[in-house]
Formats: structure tokens, sequence, C-alpha cells
């Protein structure tokens, strides 16, 4: 299997940083008379059973340990090329057990979310693999270049907690040379829409939270349209140069108006390339800005 190990540490800090600790972070000290806590956004907290008001998770009382849940990948073939169709297949194991798990909670309308993200950080691509009878998922893909790519596997096992798990395939062939993030702020067109940032304060700094503000218009000067995408009003994988870092998250406020933020606490210095999608008219738009990040001094 042309497939390196799945980065456990790395996946390990990479939650903690990521969203878990971030929404943690973000809501400041909780109350600890909360019963009723969002297994994805853990700063929201009720009394009361329900569903999360900002991405419709159904709240549970309490969090379950913390126990990761290896994924294991195989592909077909085993020594993919660029642009030629490579099958991948998912299983992910009961780390109690060690058997496949079959039952899942559904996020944002899917059991399971996939990333593919190139070394170079100039691919990006979210995907939803089908599930199957074994309780293994698949995904036919076709990768544009020879080289690394990062997989993010994003799923929340039935009584379990939602997983990030990142591991490395690669593509056979020569490797396009990386070149150096350049901070990139500047607004990008999507299929239909035009998208601007700005972010509070205007340098965000690593371990403080940093208000990512987006400024959607119709790309073609018509009238302005956004649509719930599979489940929230707008999606973001924030990935460190370097990819150890990877941050999935969802809109802090919004509600279907042309101006949506996100939350965030970067954990390191560096840049940070941002993908961020908006779905208007029935047409997904995807657009990256290169953030740049600062420790305080």
């Amino acid at each position: 299997m042309n497939v390196v190990s799945s980065l456990r540490a790395v996946v390990a800090g990479c939650i903690l940083l990521g969203a878990a600790a971030a929404q943690q972070k973000l809501a400041g000290p909780a109350s600890n008379d909360a019963d009723f806590i969002c297994p994805m956004d853990k700063d929201v907290r009720e009394k009361q059973p329900g569903t999360c008001p900002r991405c419709g998770m159904k709240l549970i009382p309490g969090i379950p340990d913390s126990s990761e849940y290896p994924v294991y990948l195989k592909l077909s073939p085993r020594a993919p090329r660029p642009d030629k169709p490579v099958g991948m297949t998912f299983r992910v194991e009961d780390p109690k057990t060690h058997a496949t798990v079959r039952k899942y909670e559904i996020v944002h309308e899917k059991l399971f979310h996939l990333f593919l993200v190139s070394d170079d950080l100039s691919y990006f691509a979210h995907e939803h693999p089908t599930p199957r009878p074994d309780g293994t998922f698949v995904f036919d893909a076709k990768l544009p270049q020879a080289g690394p790519y990062r997989v993010v596997a994003d799923f929340y096992p039935a009584g379990g907690t939602p997983q990030m798990n990142i591991s490395t395939m690669y593509v056979a062939g020569q490797a396009v040379p990386k070149k150096p993030l350049a901070a990139d702020l500047r607004a990008q067109t999507g299929g239909n829409l035009k998208v601007s940032i700005s972010t509070e304060p205007p340098q965000p700094l690593a371990g403080f939270k940093t208000l990512m503000f987006f400024q959607l218009e119709p790309a073609d000067g018509g009238a302005f349209e956004l649509e719930p995408y599979i489940g929230a009003w707008g999606h973001m994988l924030a990935v460190s140069e370097d990819l150890v870092d990877f941050i999935h998250t969802h809109p802090f406020i919004a509600d279907g108006g042309p101006k949506v933020q996100f939350n965030m606490i970067f954990p390191r210095e560096g840049i940070y390339r941002v993908w961020v999608q908006f779905q208007s008219k029935g047409q997904v738009n995807t657009v990256a800005f290169n953030v740049p990040v600062k420790e305080l001094r």
C-alpha cells in the first residue's frame, strides 16, 4: 500500500489546536452546570437537549472519552499516476475492539468528509466518499500532478468523538518543486461569487482569536443569493504552509447575507492557506487566501 502512516501524533495536535481547542478558547471559560454540549462546537452548551444553533449537530449529555480511531487507506492502483483514476477505500477501526466501524453520526448531511491537498497547496478538493455495506467508504479520485498529497478524513463514529485523521499518499512521477507561500489577501472570484477577506486584528496573531470576515457579491453583478452548502452557510479548511496544522471549521456568524464571519485561532506563526466554500444559485464557489500569522512579541 503506497500510503504513509496516519501521522497520529500530528493529528492529535491538529485536533487539539483545531476545532475543539479553538472553539473552547473562543468561548472563554464554560459554565460547569451546562448539561448538553455540541460535539463539534464545544463552546455551545445548553441545559436542555436540542441541536446546535451553529452547526445543527444534536447536543449530547457531556463528551465521551476522546479516543483516536485509526483509518486505513487502500489505493487501486497502488502507485497512482497524474490525471489517472485511482480508487480510494477507507476503513475506520474501533480502537477498543479493532473491528471495522459501521455506525456514524451525520455531520453536515454526510457521514464522511474527505479533503485532498497537494504538497505545494495548489490543489484542494472537498469530497464525500460513498459508504459500503462492509463499513468501508470508497471514492474515485483523479489527481492532477505527481508528488505527495495530504488525505484528511473527517468523520464522527457513533459512541466516539469527531475525528480528523491525516495521512499521506503519493502520486508517481516527478513532483513539482515547492515554492514558499506569499501572503495574498486579494479578493478572489469563484464560480459565480467574488469573495473579499478582512480580519480583526488586521494582523492575525498565533494563539489568539482572529475574526475572519468574508464579503460576498455576485461575480456577474446580478442579484445576490447564498444557499446552505452541505448543512452550513460556508466551510473552511485552513492548512499551515508546512502541512502540519489542519483546521476544518464553519461560520461563527452567518444568516444568508453577504457577510460571513468565521472565528479562528491559528496555532503557530507562518502563512496559512485558507480555502473557503460558499454556494450560490446551485454552484459551489471555492476560493483560497494566504493568511500571514505572526507571533506576539
